[in-house]
C-alpha cells in the first residue's frame, strides 16, 4: 500500500513539474531572445506560487495561526485557479501556432513577390529595323518622280584648311593603377539586395512574434477568467428555481419552498460579509424552510465563529436544518454542530422531524465514518410512515442509493459545486452520480446544489454559485 501510494505520488509530481515547466517554456522562454531577467522572474513566478498554494493547503489543514492561513490563502488559491488557466490557454495556443505560421509565411512571400520588378521581354535585333510591310508604301506622285530621276547637283570642291603647327608630343602617362575591388555591402537588417525592404514578418524572428502574441493572448485569458470567476463568488450566490413533483404530497403542501445552501466553505477567504451575504440572499426568497446540507466551513469554531454569526439572521416558517458535510469532520464536527444549534439551525444527526405534511429527515456525511459518526439511515429513515412523502438532507450525491433503499421521494445534496472550475464537472462526474441539477433515481429524485461559496480558489468558472429554491409540487392539486 505504501508502494502504491508512493508512485502515485510521484506521478503526480512529475505531471505538476512537467505542466509548470512547459508554461514557463511558452510564456518566458519563447518569447525572449536569450537568457535574462525575463526568464528568471517566470522561473520566480511560478516556483513561488506553488510554494504559496502548498503553503495554504498546509497551513488550513495543520491548523495554523489564523492569520497566517489568510495571508497564504489568497495568493496562493488564486495561483491555484491561475495555473489551471494558464495552461488550459497555452495548449489552446498549440492549435493556433502552426496556422498563424504558415499564415505570416504566405503573407511575407506574396509581399516579396510583389515586390521584385517584372523581367523585361528579350528583343532580336531584327526587330528593331524599321520596315514598311509590302503594299503600305505612299502613291508616287510625279514631283516624288522628278525627284527622283533629277541629276544631283555637282560638290563644291574642298578648300585647303590653313597650315598648322605641328602638335607637340603629350608626355607619356604611367597606367593607372586598377583601383582594388570593394565587397559589396551588406544589405542592413529587414532589407533585401535589390529590393525594398522585407516585411519583419518574413524573417526567422516571426517565430519569435508568434510565441510572443500567443504567451500575451495566454495570459490575458488566463487572468480574465479567473477575475471574473472570483468576482462571481465574491459578489454572492444568484437565486436558482426549481419545481419538484411529488406524488406523494397533499394539495395542502403544493407550492412549499425550501431554500437549499451547500457548500458555503466560510474560512480564511470568505469570511462574515460573505456569510451576510448568502443569508442576505436566502432571506429575500422567503422560503417556508431553509436547508444547509453541509461544507458550511474550512476551519475551527474558534477562528471562524465570527465569521459564521450572520447565520442567526435565517428565518423561515418552519425554520433552518443543518446537516453535516465532510469538511466540518475538518474542522471539528461536534463543537460545529453545537456552534450552528446555539446559532438557531436545527441539526439532523441521523434524525427525522414530521411536518405537517412531509417528513424531513437528515444524515451525516460519510466522512464521519471514521469518527464514529456516520450516516445511519435506519435510525433516520426506519421507523417512519412511508404513506407520507419523505425529503432528506444528504451533504454527498453518492448516498442517494441508500435513499432509494428507504423509499425517500427527494434527497437534496451538494459537495460537488458543479465542478466549481471548468473542466473539472468532468472530473466531478467521475466521482458523483449527479453532478448538479435534478435527476430521477427509481422513485426517488435527487437535486444537487452547485453550492453557495467555493473551496480553494474563491473562483468558479463554469459552473456559478447559487441558493436554490426548491418549490414542491403536490400531484394532487
Amino acid at each position: 500500500m505504501v508502494v502504491v501510494f508512493a508512485l502515485v505520488a510521484l506521478a503526480v509530481v512529475s505531471v505538476l513539474v512537467t505542466s509548470n515547466w512547459y508554461v514557463w517554456r511558452r510564456l518566458f522562454r519563447d518569447t525572449t531572445r536569450g537568457p535574462g531577467p525575463v526568464r528568471r522572474i517566470g522561473a520566480v513566478v511560478i516556483a513561488g506560487g506553488w510554494a504559496l498554494a502548498v503553503g495554504a493547503l498546509v497551513a488550513e489543514r495543520a491548523g495554523a495561526p489564523f492569520w497566517l492561513q489568510q495571508v497564504l490563502a489568497w495568493p496562493g488559491f488564486l495561483w491555484l485557479a491561475l495555473s489551471i488557466y494558464l495552461l488550459l490557454a497555452v495548449l489552446a495556443g498549440e492549435v493556433v501556432r502552426p496556422l498563424l505560421l504558415r499564415f505570416l509565411a504566405r503573407r511575407a512571400a506574396a509581399r516579396q513577390t510583389a515586390a521584385e520588378p517584372a523581367p523585361e521581354p528579350l528583343r532580336s535585333p531584327a526587330a528593331d529595323t524599321r520596315r514598311i510591310p509590302a503594299g503600305t508604301a505612299p502613291p508616287k506622285t510625279a514631283e516624288t518622280a522628278e525627284a527622283a530621276t533629277a541629276p544631283e547637283p555637282p560638290e563644291a570642291p574642298e578648300t585647303p584648311e590653313p597650315s598648322k603647327a605641328p602638335e607637340k608630343p603629350e608626355p607619356s602617362k604611367a597606367p593607372e593603377k586598377p583601383e582594388p575591388s570593394k565587397a559589396p555591402e551588406k544589405p542592413p537588417s529587414g532589407v533585401t539586395a535589390g529590393g525594398p525592404p522585407e516585411s519583419p514578418l518574413a524573417l526567422p524572428s516571426r517565430r519569435l512574434f508568434v510565441s510572443r502574441v500567443l504567451g500575451g493572448a495566454a495570459a490575458a485569458a488566463a487572468v480574465g477568467t479567473v477575475g471574473h470567476g472570483t468576482y462571481g463568488v465574491l459578489n454572492g450566490p444568484s437565486v436558482k428555481r426549481v419545481t419538484v413533483p411529488l406524488a406523494k404530497l397533499p394539495r395542502a403542501a403544493h407550492g412549499f419552498r425550501i431554500a437549499v445552501v451547500s457548500d458555503v466553505h466560510l474560512g480564511p477567504v470568505l469570511g462574515r460579509g460573505f456569510a451576510q451575504k448568502v443569508v442576505d440572499t436566502i432571506n429575500s426568497t422567503q422560503p417556508d424552510l431553509i436547508a444547509v446540507v453541509g461544507d458550511l466551513v474550512d476551519g475551527s469554531v474558534k477562528d471562524l465563529g465570527p465569521a459564521a454569526a450572520p447565520l442567526a439572521r435565517l428565518k423561515a416558517r418552519h425554520g433552518a436544518y443543518f446537516v453535516t458535510g465532510n469538511h466540518e469532520y475538518f474542522s471539528g464536527a461536534e463543537q460545529w454542530v453545537a456552534e450552528v444549534r446555539r446559532l438557531g439551525l436545527l441539526p439532523l444527526e441521523n434524525a427525522r422531524t414530521e411536518l405537517p405534511h412531509f417528513d424531513l429527515a437528515g444524515v451525516n456525511d460519510v466522512a464521519g465514518e471514521d469518527e464514529g459518526q456516520g450516516p445511519d439511515y435506519a435510525k433516520a429513515l426506519g421507523d417512519r410512515d412511508r404513506a407520507r412523502a419523505c425529503v432528506l438532507l444528504a451533504h454527498q450525491p453518492v448516498q442517494i442509493h441508500d435513499a432509494v433503499d428507504h423509499g425517500v421521494d427527494l434527497q437534496l445534496s451538494g459537495h460537488t459545486h458543479g465542478g466549481q472550475l471548468w473542466p473539472g464537472n468532468l472530473i466531478a462526474g467521475l466521482a458523483n452520480p449527479t453532478v448538479a441539477g435534478l435527476e430521477r433515481y427509481g422513485d426517488t429524485q435527487l437535486y444537487v446544489s452547485r453550492g453557495a461559496g467555493a473551496w480553494g480558489p474563491p473562483t468558479r468558472v463554469g459552473a456559478e454559485s447559487d441558493v436554490t429554491v426548491i418549490e414542491l409540487a403536490s400531484l394532487r392539486a
